[in-house]
């Protein structure tokens, strides 16, 4: 019986400090990563890449310990004009031939207000790795009606500056905007285990 006793306090000791981590993953269909950029310092023109991928893992309902990852394919960036989007590929700017994908790894995560973080990480463009600050908006979790499954609703904002990461070093400033504005939504759900 002591023997029982102690294995199962053991346990529950154990257990105590046991944290579940969940992950979510990014529905495609309602996610997206946006960017915008100032031309000839008149206009705005905006543009996303098509093919992302979002790890979320965390252990809190309030997303308040969550890390990301996020993998965007250098060769889906879409900007609605086809010559253009050549462009932004070749080793003019992006080269995603030799630098296909675009990475953020999160390396931590500070409450800014009611479900507001500042998200900061690792951000790796054009082979260049830069350690970079985002506010992070968790917009709540609710249950799809269609899936039935639990969705998680997150938006993502901050500014980097593509001198950074040597993206486009031929083009100055009064042409395209050293600074470009990083907008990405997302809805995340958890996989189904099997």
């Amino acid at each position: 019986m002591k023997k029982l006793f102690l294995i199962l306090t053991a346990f529950v000791a154990l257990t105590a400090f046991t944290t579940i981590s969940t992950i979510w993953t990014n529905d495609d269909a309602h996610s997206q990563l946006g960017f915008t950029v100032t031309h000839l310092g008149i206009a705005d023109v905006s543009g996303t890449f098509n093919d992302i991928d979002v790890l979320v893992q965390s252990t809190q309902p309030d997303f308040s310990d969550a890390s990301f990852e996020l993998t965007a394919k250098a060769a889906s960036i879409d900007t609605r004009v086809e010559a253009r989007n050549n462009h932004l590929k070749s080793a003019d700017f992006f080269n995603a031939e030799k630098y296909p994908t675009l990475n953020f790894k999160s390396t931590g995560i500070k409450k800014a207000g009611k479900n507001k973080y500042k998200l900061s990480g690792d951000l790796t463009i054009h082979g260049v790795t830069k350690h970079v600050t985002f506010d992070l908006l968790y917009k709540g979790t609710v249950e799809n009606p269609m899936s039935k499954k639990q969705t998680a609703g997150f938006q993502l904002t901050g500014t980097i500056k593509r001198s950074d990461f040597n993206v486009g070093p031929g083009f100055p400033a009064a042409v395209i905007s050293d600074e470009v504005r990083i907008k990405a939504d997302g809805e995340f759900i958890q996989p189904e285990t099997k």
